[in-house]
């Protein structure tokens, strides 16, 4: 069992499901230490920093550097449940090794081995990681789906398709996943516990608008698809699922295991359709689906390769996610709740 008195620390609390995390981690009466990569960054922790007015003397702000050695002790100390989340979320790079694999991989090997740590100084006094893994480490394309047993991707299943020259983000999860496993198998002091979930979306906590999901809803009711969408299809969730999951994973005794989130599969008119219904006429949203051979011609101007739109424009997804419901006791609320209340917020926040 986890001390309620023992601080828990949330590694790259400004991010998008970490806020989520601290907040509800807050809400119950937790002490939380949660790293930031620069302090002085206000715009980027301003949220945090009402979090620690709204909750005085719970919530503690250490700088951190998923590259540096090290920088995970200070906010470690006297934690028993560490919840890593933080691994960049990006689609748009320029150097995948750089960007996306050595902060996925290497600050993953940084704060598992913090937790290991067990120095006659400091000793450790983890019991628990979770880490926020993903979907795209059990698959790398929607194609993919066809060479499962019942056509549906489960937590059995791992990435054998990703490179670092195709899709380099589900190949940083993958290799992360993998290592936090291994690190694991080493040691006896923690157990670990992975939160694998879809697309995340649902309202944010900060005014940032560089999240994909942020960026995406914004393409989506600001009428950049109003000509016509392409038919991708998406495991979805809400944050505050993903948030609660992760909460769940790190206070539920006998939790183990990868854990699928996703509410359901939708494709981009499927998300435009919730949107009509929730807002009527509001937005100008796309009601056709773009022809495939249309994304081959224009994709790699818009940043999907021929490889990209060949394995993943037009093909269903299936995802299990029977066992986060088993073993986390999780419940999901419908994806037309999560984007009214995504849309919200972002009007709320004069972002859209």
């Amino acid at each position: 069992m986890i001390d309620q008195n023992a601080p828990v620390l949330v590694t790259g609390g400004s991010g998008y499901i970490a806020s989520w995390v601290v907040r509800l981690l807050l809400e119950k009466g937790y002490k939380v230490h949660t790293t930031v990569r620069n302090k002085s960054k206000v715009k980027k922790v301003a949220h945090l920093l009402k979090m620690q007015e709204k909750y005085p003397n719970h919530l503690s702000l250490f700088e951190a550097d998923l590259l540096k050695n090290g920088s995970f002790e200070a906010a470690m100390k006297g934690c028993e449940l560490v919840i890593h989340t933080a691994s960049p979320f990006k689609l748009n790079i320029k150097d995948a090794q750089k960007e996306l694999i050595d902060p996925a991989l290497k600050g993953t090997r940084n704060v598992l081995n913090e937790a290991s740590k067990a120095s006659v100084d400091s000793p450790s006094s983890v019991k628990r990681v979770v880490l926020t893994s993903s979907v795209v480490s059990i698959y790398g394309d929607a194609i993919d789906l066809k060479s499962t047993p019942n056509q549906v991707f489960t937590e059995e299943q791992w990435n054998t398709t990703s490179s670092i020259k195709h899709q380099p983000y589900a190949y940083s999860k993958t290799l992360a996943e993998k290592e936090a496993w291994e690190i694991q198998k080493k040691q006896t002091q923690w157990d670990l516990v992975v939160i694998n979930p879809g697309f995340v979306l649902g309202p944010s906590l900060s005014k940032r608008t560089d999240g994909e999901s942020t960026s995406f809803i914004l393409q989506l009711l600001s009428g950049e698809f109003k000509s016509g969408a392409p038919e991708l299809i998406f495991g979805a969730v809400d944050v505050r699922e993903v948030a609660q999951a992760h909460l769940l994973a790190g206070l539920t005794p006998n939790a183990s295991g990868r854990h699928i989130l996703v509410e359901g599969c939708y494709s981009i008119l499927d998300m435009a359709a919730r949107f009509q219904k929730a807002f009527p006429n509001k937005y100008k949203l796309p009601k056709k689906t773009l022809p495939k051979f249309l994304l081959y011609l224009v994709g790699p101007f818009i940043g999907f390769s021929w490889r990209f739109v060949s394995n993943n424009v037009g093909h269903p997804m299936a995802f299990d996610n029977s066992y986060s419901k088993k073993d986390l006791n999780l419940s999901y609320r419908p994806m037309l709740e999560t984007l009214r209340d995504q849309a919200e917020q972002l009007e709320r926040d004069g972002l859209l």
